[in-house]
């Protein structure tokens, strides 16, 4: 049998990042050469209905006892677009405690003072980066420690539930769950192996959206300018202006929801604004979106009609009253979770999973820990240990489905 680690090694060396920008599915090709390369390796352990679909999507099915409900397990392929995942240079490191040199070259450190959290990992195997690249653990290290379950189940037999296995692309830009085929998919529940830390069991998320500020000036050479240019640059800061100020990521926690400006491009004429938009509650959420529709309508009527064109997209909600009839699922994970050594934490995921949307589509889907932290990073990390504890939570759970 393959390590999990050996398995996490290998996916990372695929370029799989997805792209916001692209309106193809996958949204970049390179992520069908990881699904190719996890179709043949699920054919060799014996996977035998092992297939990618034209989008991209890896499905698989390791038969357990028909008496036990049909389980599935799932994570994404795709890594953030937010660094680089290309040419990451892994390594293992044993940590004993302060700071992890990670590039000599150009002095990059993982530092306990930014990342208190590696206090909680010392003697363990840390797998990081050089530091100019993530590491893309979101969510290979879901894929990996899926691959080894399933393995784990067809070498070892015993009785335990039907696995029906699922890898996603395009989770990070909001589409992972597009064109998932939750009917042919044919299991009861399903978990997404997509979270952080040991213990972490999820099934509260924000409801996400996307916007896109589009806004229009005039060029006039600046020498004869006045009273006549129209500076699309400037009425687009403007607009950023009118947003809360207080609702920026850096500034909220726990439950409390945010507007995020992910990118900007612009020039005189034409100038463009991209925002994420997140909140658990969904009258907040409402109210967020309101905030950002009204500030586009402010900037019309000051500046002409058609000046700010605001297109905004819902990507998923939340998935808490999906799970909450049928809580069962969550305290099957959490059972499966003790039983292995961990401490089961429920937190409200200041993100969201495929899992979100699937649940809304009926398949409910709460989100489990994969061991891995900072993740979009360069400073990513995951600890060998926790990802062979997240295994054996999967195998529990599988083997413990009644």
């Amino acid at each position: 049998m393959k390590s999990v680690t050996e398995r996490f090694l290998k996916y990372v060396s695929f370029d799989t990042q997805s792209c916001e920008f692209s309106d193809t599915c996958p949204s970049s090709a390179k992520q069908k050469l990881l699904g190719a390369a996890l179709v043949e390796e699920m054919k060799e352990m014996g996977i035998a209905d092992a297939f990618m679909d034209e989008n991209g999507y890896v499905y698989g099915t390791v038969p357990g006892d028909p008496s036990l409900p049909t389980i599935g397990l799932i994570a994404h392929m795709d890594t953030s677009p937010d660094a680089s995942g290309a040419d990451i240079k892994a390594k293992i490191v044993e940590y004993s405690g302060g700071d992890v040199l990670l590039n000599a070259e150009k002095d990059i450190w993982l530092r306990e003072s930014d990342y208190p959290s590696l206090k909680n990992h010392h003697g363990k195997h840390l797998i990081v980066t050089d530091g100019t690249t993530l590491l893309g653990a979101d969510d290979k290290a879901g894929v990996a420690e899926i691959m080894a379950a399933a393995e784990y189940l067809l070498v070892n037999g015993g009785k335990h539930a039907t696995l029906k296995i699922g890898f996603t692309p395009d989770e990070e830009i909001g589409r992972g769950a597009d064109r998932f085929d939750v009917k042919g998919f044919g299991a009861d529940y399903a978990y997404t192996a997509d979270g952080g830390p040991i213990g972490e069991i999820e099934y509260e998320n924000f409801n996400a959206a996307g916007a896109k500020a589009e806004f229009k000036g005039l060029n006039i050479h600046p020498g004869s300018a006045k009273g006549k240019m129209v500076n699309s640059q400037y009425i687009a800061m403007e607009f950023q202006s009118l947003l809360p100020a207080a609702q920026k990521p850096e500034y909220t926690e726990g439950y409390e929801g945010f507007i995020h400006l992910t990118d900007m491009e612009g020039e005189v004429e034409k100038s463009t604004l991209r925002y994420i938009i997140r909140d658990h509650d969904m009258t907040k959420f409402g109210e967020k979106k309101a905030v950002m529709t009204a500030a586009a309508e402010f900037i019309n009527k000051k500046y002409g009609e058609g000046t700010c064109v605001l297109t905004l997209r819902d990507s998923y909600f939340n998935m808490k009253k999906c799970i909450e009839p049928c809580m069962y699922v969550v305290e099957r994970a959490k059972k499966a979770m003790a039983a292995v050594g961990m401490n089961p934490v429920e937190v409200p995921i200041r993100g969201g999973t495929d899992g979100a949307r699937l649940s809304y589509e009926g398949l409910p889907c709460p989100n489990l820990c994969t061991g891995g932290e900072n993740y979009h990073g360069r400073f990513e990390f995951i600890p060998v240990e926790d990802m062979e504890k997240c295994v054996k939570m999967l195998v529990e759970i599988l083997r413990n489905a009644e």
